[in-house]
């Protein structure tokens, strides 16, 4: 994959993320808690993702 595709790929995946945990912000319920826990795991992917290419 080339690099500009992939800098594209994770932005996107940055955005959906914390669009997901800013829905799941403004409701209570269990869904809109999965949606957070999703969000932040995306994040959290993206964070291991991003140090695993300077260790």
């Amino acid at each position: 994959m080339s690099s500009k595709l992939s800098l594209i790929l994770k932005f996107l995946i940055f955005i959906v993320c914390v669009g997901l945990i800013i829905w799941g912000q403004r409701t209570v319920g269990y869904l809109y808690l999965g949606a957070q826990l999703v969000g932040l795991a995306g994040l959290l992917a993206l964070l291991y993702s991003y140090n695993k290419t300077y260790r």
